[in-house]
């Protein structure tokens, strides 16, 4: 890692008491993630858990350096009676197998639905619909549902009916099963870390759970794959960049992200990725949709967007 780069991003986080901070992180990690869905499926035919697993296991090298200084930091600094918050590395530990386990499913499963040759902008907005499975999934805890995820909800099945299924064809693809699958896995991810941010560093949680994810899916690539060195290198730009930027970076920026601004607001500016998604992919993979698929994803984006409005009082759901 550049030492520019080092010293940028933490002059960076010296700016995280400013409002417009964690709005901002939330916009740049959806936009390296909207990248990152060209770069996964240009890589796609190496096989889904060697991607994966190399790709993690780099983002995890990458925090290492920066994880290890935390720990230092922490250890030497007093954790009661002074500025430094208290440290509780099992609870950092425990928290990153927990969102590792979960992120090695979620990422798993989206890089699967890319050998069934979907364009990057459909998975991209299919994945998008765990902003609506998140207050769903809400359910199970006891919270009410509010009349809006309701409607958010029809949108949501009727703008993917729009966007995978044409016109006569009621079959539904293997890459958007794929994909709906992983929509479920990202929303529990969401709240596991909205779980854990709060009680843990950003960084080191990061970092545990890039590790975990990335062994998990290293050791499933060597059971069920065969990897080939020479196709490995072939993809070695599209690796990097979804292993340095969108593994490493983006979803570190995504826990601090969520650190440093309201849940609701921050979920609704990372689903940008899948905009971000279709741009790019329109632009470097030239993927194109058809008018119904595009009205499909104008619904479904909908449908994002009413999950986070509280009609009552007129500002974002808490």
């Amino acid at each position: 890692m550049p030492a520019g780069f080092s010293a940028g991003f933490f002059r960076i986080m010296r700016f995280k008491n400013n409002k417009f901070f964690g709005p901002f992180i939330c916009v740049l990690a959806a936009l390296i993630w909207g990248l990152s869905f060209v770069a996964q499926k240009s890589g796609a035919h190496i096989g889904t858990f060697t991607f994966n697993g190399i790709r993690t296991v780099l983002g995890a090298v990458v925090l290492m350096p920066f994880a290890i200084t935390k720990l230092v930091k922490y250890k030497k600094t007093p954790t009661t009676g002074g500025e430094s918050p208290d440290f509780d590395l099992k609870t950092n530990i425990i928290g990153g197998i927990v969102c590792g386990i979960v992120l090695c499913v979620a990422s798993n499963l989206q890089q699967h639905a890319f050998i069934y040759d979907i364009q990057a902008g459909k998975v991209g907005f299919i994945t998008a619909l765990y902003m609506i499975l998140v207050p769903l999934l809400g359910l199970l805890f006891g919270r009410k549902i509010k009349p809006n995820i309701i409607v958010a909800v029809i949108l949501g099945v009727a703008g993917l009916y729009l966007l995978c299924m044409t016109k006569g064809d009621y079959k539904i693809g293997k890459g958007e099963l794929f994909s709906l699958a992983c929509a479920f896995g990202f929303a529990v991810h969401i709240l596991s870390v909205d779980y854990f941010c709060n009680k843990t560093d950003s960084v080191i949680l990061s970092c545990v759970q890039f590790t975990v994810a990335g062994i998990i899916s290293v050791i499933c690539m060597f059971i069920f794959e065969q990897p080939v060195i020479a196709d490995i290198k072939s993809c070695a730009v599209q690796i990097l960049y979804a292993g340095v930027c969108s593994t490493g970076i983006a979803f570190t920026l995504q826990i601090i992200g969520q650190k440093y601004t309201e849940p609701a607001v921050a979920s609704l500016l990372m689903c940008l990725e899948s905009v971000f998604s279709v741009i790019f992919g329109w632009l470097i993979l030239h993927d194109s949709f058809s008018a119904r698929a595009i009205i499909g994803c104008i619904v479904m984006f909908a449908g994002v967007v009413l999950t986070q409005i509280n009609f009552k009082s007129g500002v974002k759901n808490e």
